[in-house]
């Protein structure tokens, strides 16, 4: 069953080179007289249909994309780490398309390569990211904004709060490297919306 886009999420250090896994906590109540405002095709959204691949042009970052669940500790599971060019759909999340936010993390780099989210810093308010769907449509969204904060300011209902319009969420690490915890310090996070 899917988890409300209210959830309160912290981002933690991973032990993993390049990975990112965000822990997702019991959702809080949705908010008092919340309601949607959607009025077009787009801010409507799509039926629910699990993502089968993302592309992103700008960057040449093309994946096919894993489910992936919460680990035993409640934190976010990511793609292999010794498959660095593999991105994952966070299954508990909207699926892209539908209201709401869909997440879809991948590595900075692994196993000592590049990984699928190597360049994702370089995107930019305007370019296009493109989600083909399993029932044989597909979601294009529009870059609305990127930024890069540190992991202990992860800004949890920025990314997974409730929305009235279709949004996505990309998630990698970024910034200096931290050597005794393994792991990036910082978080690339970038919002794009449903056009």
């Amino acid at each position: 069953m899917k988890r409300s886009f209210a959830a309160a999420v912290a981002l933690t250090a991973a032990a993993l080179l390049g990975s990112c896994a965000p822990q997702v906590a019991e959702p809080p109540a949705p908010p008092a007289g919340a309601s949607s405002t959607a009025s077009s095709p787009a801010a409507e959204g799509m039926p629910p249909s699990e993502p089968a691949e993302i592309r992103i042009p700008k960057i040449n970052a093309v994946s096919s994309l894993v489910p992936l669940g919460l680990n035993a500790d409640e934190t976010v599971e990511v793609p292999p780490v010794d498959q660095p060019m593999q991105a994952g759909w966070y299954r508990l999340a909207r699926t892209p398309g539908e209201a709401g936010p869909a997440v879809v993390l991948g590595h900075v780099d692994g196993n000592k390569q590049p990984g699928i989210f190597f360049r994702l810093k370089e995107l930019v308010a305007g370019d296009e990211v493109v989600v083909s769907r399993k029932d044989g449509t597909t979601a294009k969204f529009r870059v609305r904004k990127k930024e890069q904060i540190a992991k202990d300011s992860f800004p949890t209902e920025a990314v997974y709060g409730d929305t009235d319009v279709p949004e996505l969420r990309l998630i990698t690490c970024g910034g200096s490297y931290d050597h005794a915890a393994r792991s990036y310090r910082d978080n690339v996070i970038v919002y794009a919306t449903l056009v």
